[in-house]
């Protein structure tokens, strides 16, 4: 008999989806996904639609889930054009508002909750920040160091936690993942889709993949696997040294566009090719009409609308993420030994991650198989 409910808020997301498919996995779990628009391919989980901007909306449909135990908070608002939106008062205030939504809905449900884990990222040692007294962190980033102060929807919502939990029985871990590649589609953050659809486009016109930026000094980068980061996530609801604490969550090794960057072309059937530049964020768009014939002749189960398909955030996220591959630049890199410390071991190559990754949305009907 399962005695413990898992809410995931954000069940349709990149980590929220996962984290809800891991948990639906697990035995012991009743699992409820919630978000604005409802996935269809969670199976074993009861799914829920909500505004969590809309106190009410959230009171109507939170205030009847008395039998939550465990909150995985996985939701975000992300302003359009994405990093001018990290700085906004009004996108952090957003940000605050949405989870007091949720934790007010659970209070009036009174809901027995035991654990929330709370997912925030690198961005909480301020790397992002274009004021070099925030962004010039010590290397590796670690848990332990202190944090400079600077605006971050973050802490607002940590500070909600910390403060509802004074007189609660509940306990709170907060995971801080490095970049996120997974399977979801149309979210705000996700490059897996962004390159599967710039991978497809290309074959259809038997071109090779070219990388879309220029290559420069190799820069090295991080990345999380979203199923190794929902198997942390289980981890931390229910273990006893992840309770109150904090961590970094990470593959666990390092690597660079350019070392990577033939392997992924040889998953989607392709040669890797020389750099072409382009700016996703205003190519993508103007190939609707070739991504619907593409959709159409292979019946696919992708959308019609590509930008569905990849996020138009996403585009901006790749743009700015596969620029940094030109460098110089430091490389910001997430010291995992806390977590390994505690008991979550797990790892992931993660060039294997990619090719796995590009394979799926191939397996699964999304992008076309092999060569076009």
């Amino acid at each position: 008999m399962n005695d413990k409910t898992v809410l995931v808020i954000g069940a349709s997301g990149l980590i929220g989806h996962a984290v809800a498919a891991q948990f639906s996995t697990e035995p012991g779990w009743n699992v409820v996904g919630l978000s604005r628009r409802v996935p269809t391919d969670l199976p074993g989980v009861t799914l829920r639609s909500a505004d969590l901007l809309d106190s009410s909306s959230c009171l109507a449909v939170l205030g009847l889930m008395s039998e939550v135990t465990h909150l995985v908070y996985a939701a975000v608002d992300e302003a359009p054009g994405l990093v001018a939106g990290w700085f906004d008062e009004r996108s952090i205030e957003r940000n605050g508002t949405m989870l007091r939504n949720v934790m007010d809905g659970l209070a009036a449900a009174g809901a027995p909750l035991q654990h929330v884990t709370l997912l925030q990222g690198s961005k909480a040692y301020g790397v992002h920040s274009p004021d070099p007294a925030v962004a010039e962190a010590r290397l590796p980033l670690r848990e332990r160091d202190p944090l400079r102060p600077h605006a971050n929807f973050y802490f607002v919502q940590e500070e909600l936690l910390a403060e509802r939990r004074r007189d609660a029985g509940w306990s709170v871990t907060i995971l801080r993942p490095t970049v996120v590649y997974g399977g979801a589609l149309g979210t705000n953050m996700n490059l897996l889709p962004v390159i599967g659809a710039y991978a497809a486009l290309l074959r259809q016109e038997g071109r090779p993949l070219a990388f879309p930026k220029e290559w420069g000094v190799p820069s090295l980068a991080e990345a999380v696997d979203a199923a190794l980061l929902a198997r942390a996530i289980v981890w931390s609801a229910t273990s006893l040294e992840a309770r109150g604490e904090v961590f970094n969550v990470t593959n666990g090794d390092v690597f660079s566009w350019r070392s990577v960057w033939p392997s992924i072309a040889a998953a989607f059937g392709m040669e890797a090719g020389d750099p072409a530049p382009i700016s996703f964020a205003e190519w993508m768009p103007r190939q609707a009409a070739a991504w619907e014939r593409l959709v159409a002749r292979h019946r696919l189960r992708a959308p019609n609308d590509i930008m569905a398909f990849v996020g138009m955030n996403s585009l901006v996220y790749a743009d700015m993420l596969l620029r940094e591959a030109s460098g110089p630049r430091t490389p910001i890199l997430n010291s995992t030994i806390k977590i390994r410390q505690a008991g979550f071991s797990e790892c992931m190559d993660t060039e294997d991650m990619f090719v796995q990754g590009c394979i799926r949305l191939q397996e699964s009907g999304l992008l076309p198989r092999g060569r076009a």
